[in-house]
């Protein structure tokens, strides 16, 4: 399968993110200083990485629909769509919708360069989708099926599309049994250009040190690091070489899953997760 199909909006793709959203992700992840919860750092990031494919997809005409996104939470409370209430009865929205109905618009503070080698403080507008939210457990398996249902409808109309990306973002095990079936169910969808691709993001509460694109599962540090590496997708060659561009090493065995990534790291691999080379 050559992951090789042009993008464009005739042909989009599609990204559905699977947020774990359980009581845990309310514990500081365990890297960063200062402090900050899994949940408010998933948030951000993802809100971070919505508003860069705004900006990949922005055209002098308006955004150009290349992109179809989802955002799937799982937690005691539902597996559901997350994004704003305009789009409360859709999973998977055109990225021109998306761009013009955030849930709101904040300013937020930077440091940015003063081109004399110091920095100043600067203020930006941060479109946000999704706010943290935490509650009771972590029901994957239902989420990954819920993601299944929703990109075989997608595939039955987009047959000839680049395949979607389904990047899954949790904190540890599933509470709702083992999610290596469904998540190997999910990667046997396919179209005329490639299976779907399935990537998974560890983020957790302890110092170890960050593992980025692995090839093999030797260093992670526990049962869930090895489970979340073994239900990865492998690279296609297309987003391999987008990350020996940006100085990863990586082999053809190497999968799309991070360890206890900070948040610059985690924007930086979502962004090469989500960048195929042939857009139009």
């Amino acid at each position: 399968m050559s992951y090789s199909a042009e993008i464009n909006r005739d042909n989009p793709s599609c990204f559905l993110f699977l947020l774990d959203q359980s009581g845990s992700m309310r514990w500081p992840i365990g890297n960063l200083t200062p402090p900050m919860s899994k949940a408010q750092m998933v948030a951000d990031v993802i809100n971070k990485l919505l508003q860069n494919l705004v900006i990949k997809c922005a055209r002098t005409e308006g955004v150009r629909d290349y992109f179809h996104i989802g955002v799937i939470g799982y937690s005691s409370a539902h597996v559901k769509s997350v994004l704003p209430k305009d789009f409360s009865n859709r999973t998977l929205i055109p990225i021109s919708e998306l761009a013009e109905f955030p849930l709101r618009i904040d300013h937020r503070k930077t440091k940015i360069s003063d081109g004399a080698g110091g920095l100043v403080e600067q203020e930006k507008r941060f479109p946000v989708w999704l706010d943290p939210y935490c509650c009771g457990a972590t029901p994957m398996c239902e989420a990954i099926r819920t993601a299944k249902d929703f990109l075989d409808n997608w595939l039955n109309d987009h047959y000839q599309s680049f395949p979607p990306t389904v990047i899954n973002i949790s904190d540890g095990e599933a509470t709702d049994g083992n999610p290596q079936e469904p998540a190997d169910q999910l990667k046997a969808l396919k179209n005329s250009d490639g299976n779907v691709l399935l990537y998974n993001i560890h983020v957790s509460d302890t110092a170890a040190s960050p593992i980025e694109f692995p090839d093999n599962d030797g260093e992670l540090p526990d049962t869930y690091s090895k489970m979340l590496f073994g239900m990865s997708s492998i690279l296609p060659e297309n987003i391999r070489i987008c990350a020996e561009r940006e100085d990863y090493r990586v082999s053809e065995n190497t999968r799309g899953f991070t360890f206890n990534a900070d948040a610059v790291a985690l924007v930086r691999f979502l962004d090469i997760g989500t960048r195929p080379s042939n857009m139009r």
